[in-house]
Parts: structure tokens; C-alpha cells; sequence
């Protein structure tokens, strides 16, 4: 697909997820089946009536949480559809929000239906993560004419990583490097602007790499329940003492599920459940980024070999999924503290973690 064709996609895509965000009903639509959807978290019991069905449309994860992968039509993986499953936006809220689930123990008995359109309802799914919402909609079948839509094509233009460009750069003065050069990359409908610091002088050898996802509470409020801030000053300082290295912050907070789901996260890691569980709780995958991203800022900068450094082996696998070559992996070992350590355990012990 052409940029020129690409445009229109993306745009119709972006207004979705605008009224998504905003509490207003849209429309996407799939090969198989088109659907109206209203976003749980932002709507209100005035827009639920005027939407006029009571039927929920939830995540594959959070229908297993709820226990209703044994019904027929929810036994596929994907998004599960709940038959009149509520009334008012409480009512859907204490379904599809697990920090309620305490409040509000029993619920059901629930009725689960087919989709009416499987590739539109992942979609959602898909606009609900990038937009830091909660996967869960009200949903009916298309009725008259929709003021905002969007196909499950349009939502796919608009997270192609082919449409990152590099914005701007300058020369950035840091702690680790005073001869740092910053580079923004932008997608023209997007609102979160990823970055890459090049530390020292660029060579032949394949550079020093780390892929850091934007963590607010670690990087800039210095919490103690994870590791990312300390992780992200020893990489800068790695590099400076390596030839050369480029650190590529990602804005995808929480491993991709947003800010606010993130601490949605940590209040259900207070109830004494674990990162991974937490996750799927909320009704999000364990691992939610997309690391195609890096690919396309490392394509850009012209840097086709790397060293990573990372004790994630499936990011390796990831980026050279992605067609950059993984010459080296190095291990960032960092202490642990009293707050971090179940944190690092797990993903030692449930998402592959090694030195």
C-alpha cells in the first residue's frame, strides 16, 4: 500500500480512537461482521442509552479470568460477546474492571453469544490498548449510519511502524555523555513521539542497544516496585564506555497497556497477584509492546547490527524478526531491593528473564 493510500486509512482509524477515548460510539468494521462499539471506561449511562444494547464485548484474557471460556461460543481464543450482560456503565465496569472484582464478587450468570464480526472485535481490542482504556465495550450490530468509522485495515495502517519518520534531532548534553545526539521519531496521526540518544561516536562495529519502554513512576518518580529506572542510567553509562551505543525509548508504559492500566496493575499486584496475573486480569496479554517500532527506528538511523542489551531473549528474537541482526546479547544485572524483588522473580520464572 502506497503513503498517499496509506493516509485516509490511518486518519479514519485515528478519529476512532479519538471517539473512543471520548465516550462515542464508533464503527468497525471486518471481513466478517461490522459492530458498533461504545468504550465501557468512557462512557456515560446517558450515551449507554442512546447506544440501546446491553450486550459486552471483553477480551479473551479477561473472559478467562471471569470463567466463561467453558461456553461454546467464548471456547476460541478472542474477544467473548456477554448477551444483555448490563444495564448501566457501573453495572459493565464491575464486569470488566478486576480492581472491583473484590466489591463486586459474584457476577453473572452470563450468557455468552458469537462476536457478530471476529476481525472488527479484535480490533477494538486492539484501539482499547493504544488508547490506555480497558478492553471492554458495549456492543450491538451496525444500526443506521455511524458518524465515526473505521475498518480492521484502517486500524492496521495507522500501527504500521512504516509510517515512523524521523522528526527531529539535536545535540543533547547528559549525564552519561556530553556528546549525546537525541533523535524524535513521529507518525503523522500519532501523539506520542518515541526517541533515540546515540551515545559516543558512531564506527563500523554493530553499536551498544537497549530498548527501554517509557516507565513514568521508575524513570522519572524513582519507584522502588520495578527495576527500570536504575536500569536505564546503567545503559546510558554501558554505552559511554562501549565505542558507541543508542538507547531507544519506547512510549509504551506498561509493556504497552498504558499508564493508567498500569497502575490499575500494580493496585491488583497489592492484592497479591503477580505482573503476569495482573495482566491478564485487566484483560490485556502478558506482553502487549510492539517491538516493530525499534525495527523501524534502527532502520532509519541505518544501524542494521546491534548488541543488545537486555535480559529478555524474546526481544532478540523479536527485533530479528523484525530484520536487525543480533550479533551479541549482553546482561544488565542490577540489585534487587525489598519492593522488586517478586517483580524480577517473575519475570524470571513466567516470561523467560536470564543474565
Amino acid at each position: 500500500m502506497s503513503e498517499i493510500a496509506d493516509q485516509p486509512h490511518a486518519r479514519r482509524a485515528a478519529r476512532a480512537i479519538d471517539a473512543l477515548r471520548r465516550g462515542w460510539p464508533f464503527r468497525v468494521t471486518g471481513a466478517d461482521g461490522t459492530l458498533d462499539l461504545l468504550a465501557v471506561e468512557s462512557a456515560r449511562d446517558t450515551a449507554l442509552a442512546d447506544f440501546g444494547s446491553k450486550d459486552l464485548l471483553l477480551s479473551g484474557e479477561r473472559a478467562v479470568t471471569l470463567k466463561l471460556t467453558n461456553q461454546r461460543p467464548a471456547a476460541t481464543p478472542g474477544p467473548v460477546r456477554l448477551a444483555g450482560a448490563t444495564d448501566s456503565v457501573a453495572a459493565a465496569l464491575a464486569i470488566a474492571d478486576p480492581a472491583l472484582d473484590l466489591a463486586h464478587p459474584l457476577k453473572g450468570p452470563f450468557q455468552t453469544i458469537a462476536t457478530g464480526g471476529e476481525a472488527a472485535a479484535s480490533a477494538a481490542m486492539t484501539m482499547a490498548r493504544h488508547a490506555g482504556l480497558l478492553p471492554a465495550f458495549l456492543v450491538r450490530e451496525a444500526k443506521g449510519a455511524a458518524e465515526t468509522q473505521c475498518s480492521v485495515e484502517d486500524v492496521a495502517a495507522l500501527l504500521d511502524p512504516a509510517r515512523l519518520e524521523i522528526a527531529a534531532r539535536a545535540r543533547l548534553p547528559v549525564e552519561a555523555s556530553e556528546t549525546a545526539e537525541i533523535v524524535a521519531f513521529r507518525s503523522p496521526e500519532e501523539a506520542s513521539d518515541h526517541v533515540a540518544l546515540v551515545i559516543g561516536k558512531r564506527d563500523h562495529n554493530p553499536p551498544v542497544v537497549r530498548l527501554h519502554s517509557e516507565c513514568l513512576t521508575g524513570d522519572v518518580l524513582g519507584s522502588l516496585k520495578c527495576d527500570c529506572g536504575p536500569q536505564l542510567h546503567a545503559a546510558l553509562h554501558a554505552m559511554a564506555d562501549a565505542p558507541w551505543g543508542v538507547l531507544l525509548y519506547l512510549r509504551q508504559e506498561g509493556r504497552g497497556i498504558g499508564l493508567v492500566n498500569k497502575l490499575r496493575a500494580y493496585a491488583l499486584q497489592d492484592q497479591g497477584y503477580d505482573t503476569v496475573d495482573a495482566n491478564l486480569r485487566l484483560g490485556f496479554p502478558v506482553e502487549a509492546r510492539d517491538f516493530a517500532i525499534a525495527g523501524r527506528m534502527l532502520e532509519l538511523l541505518g544501524i542494521p547490527r546491534i548488541r543488545l542489551m537486555t535480559n529478555n531473549p524474546e526481544k532478540v528474537a523479536r527485533l530479528e524478526k523484525e530484520g536487525v541482526e543480533v550479533v551479541e546479547r549482553i546482561p544488565l544485572a542490577l540489585p534487587t531491593n525489598k519492593y522488586n524483588e517478586q517483580y524480577l522473580a517473575t519475570k524470571r520464572d513466567r516470561t523467560g528473564h536470564q543474565l
